[in-house]
């Protein structure tokens, strides 16, 4: 699997982005509850609570990185990730690995490992 990246966009609501750089670590959290987007996943930086969340809107994404709709169903309801650029236009982050779903649910709807492999 390919290596996923998101943009961290919203952070001008919460404490702006100056105080951000590259391989700084981050948490995502799933947000099923917010009541703009059912799909909402915010991110987090430990010792400052909320900094944003993952874009999921194609005029707040940076490039190819993907939507919080797409990483959606990809981690659980937390996830680690890193920032890997700073720009004006958002920040560029990548998600850990090992942060990805490892396991499928069957017909009884419970849950069984599967093995992940990486490119």
């Amino acid at each position: 699997m390919a290596k996923i990246y998101f943009t961290l966009t919203g952070t001008r609501h919460y404490y702006g982005s100056d105080f951000l750089k590259s391989d700084m670590k981050i948490q995502l959290e799933k947000e099923p509850d917010n009541k703009y987007d059912p799909e909402a996943i915010q991110v987090k930086l430990k010792g400052m609570g909320k900094i944003g969340y993952v874009a999921n809107s194609p005029y707040t994404m940076i490039g190819e990185s993907m939507s919080a709709g797409r990483i959606y169903d990809k981690i659980d309801d937390q996830a680690n990730a890193k920032v890997v650029m700073v720009t004006t236009n958002g920040t560029l982050c990548k998600l850990s690995k090992k942060s990805l779903v490892s396991y499928t649910v069957n017909e009884k709807g419970e849950k069984e490992e599967e093995e992940l492999s990486f490119v």
